[in-house]
């Protein structure tokens, strides 16, 4: 490229604004021009407003960076890069959209509207196109979405499997990080030494969104996603580690195939959008552990800057078929990573130049 693209960021001060700050403050296409937040931050430096909870250097060398308010009216770069709470992305995203932004979005508010891509940029980059829908209404601008964390380490494992064998049945137990509830996040009495058996609309989000994730492009009669028809079952829980999504999963694929035949196609997945070559995507994509004991999160998730998923034991289960454990950074590859290759992938598409 042969100039840097102005990006704004909306919730700049919250847990996951602080890693697209530091994300952005050295991205080699993109340049962060614009820190928004909420109106008690607006007018502040950033260092005033946002108590920084990341290791590294303090606000990423923005410290003296001024914070705006999120208001459509004072945010002009072509690319956002939304971090907002849904009940404000609700309001505040289409808003942008209507005045020409392209809005990559960590909120829930739109996922599953059906003009709006959900994107995992190695699983379905094709489904990019759906923007079409959206400014054939009239949107000078679109909106796209990264889903739930939790679904995103899920697809990120399964999409080899649907492409080798096609799946017919998920089930999928989730021991989420601590840091996917936010900052402070779960009570320390609640977190300590414990498992809460119950995370708010989580077990709904997987059982919806992966199933449009893995669904297939339909350009007739209109652009649309043909959703995957299989079953998913999850089930989610809290559990005390900082970060990374650790996921029991079991999947009934056709076929029947042997867990050798299932780690061959693990090994030999490439994604078929990788010639994309998009900045934050990891050169290995599925790192397989064959030690009985891993992955773990201490050990594993930092790897490739957060972005890869991790799979082991993948062995042969009495009821689906296959079942293995597999592991994501839900803050790095479920939010501030996926929604920074969404816009990656918006810049390479030629949506936003």
């Amino acid at each position: 490229m042969n100039r840097k693209l102005p990006v704004a960021v909306l919730g700049a001060t919250g847990v996951v604004g602080q890693r697209l700050v530091r994300r952005l403050a050295c991205h080699p296409w993109f340049e962060l021009t614009t820190l928004a937040a909420s109106e008690r931050s607006a007018g502040k430096r950033y260092a005033d407003a946002c108590a920084w909870r990341l290791p590294g250097e303090p606000y990423a060398g923005l410290a003296d960076h001024p914070v705006v308010a999120c208001d459509a009216a004072r945010i002009d770069e072509p690319l956002v890069i939304s971090a907002l709470d849904a009940a404000v992305a609700r309001e505040l995203e289409p808003a942008l959209a209507r005045r020409g932004a392209f809005v990559c979005s960590n909120a829930s508010a739109f996922r599953m509207s059906a003009d709006v891509p959900l994107l995992v940029p190695e699983v379905n980059a094709d489904h990019v196109d759906l923007v079409a829908a959206q400014r054939d209404g009239g949107t000078r601008g679109a909106i796209v979405c990264n889903p739930n964390c939790t679904t995103t380490v899920l697809v990120l494992a399964l999409k080899p499997l649907h492409d080798a064998f096609g799946i017919e049945a998920v089930s999928m137990t989730s021991l989420q990080a601590l840091s996917g509830a936010g900052w402070p996040g779960v009570a320390s009495l609640d977190a300590t030494a414990n498992v809460v058996p119950y995370i708010g609309g989580e077990e709904e989000k997987v059982e919806e969104e992966a199933t449009k994730i893995l669904g297939a492009l339909a350009a007739s009669p209109c652009v649309s996603i043909r959703a995957s028809t299989f079953a998913i079952s999850a089930q989610c829980t809290r559990v005390p580690v900082v970060d990374g999504h650790t996921e029991a999963v079991g999947v009934k694929l056709r076929g029947d195939p042997s867990p050798d035949a299932v780690l061959a196609a693990l090994r030999a997945f490439c994604s078929p959008f990788a010639a994309l070559e998009l900045p934050s995507m990891p050169a290995t994509l599925v790192r397989l552990h064959d030690a009985n004991d891993r992955p773990q999160p201490r050990l594993d998730v930092e790897r490739d800057d957060g972005m890869s998923v991790h799979v082991g034991r993948v062995r042969r289960c009495p009821l689906l078929g296959i079942k293995f454990i597999a592991l994501g950074h839900n803050a790095e590859r479920g939010a501030a990573g996926g929604a920074l290759l969404n816009a990656e992938l918006l810049v390479r598409k030629g949506f936003v130049s």
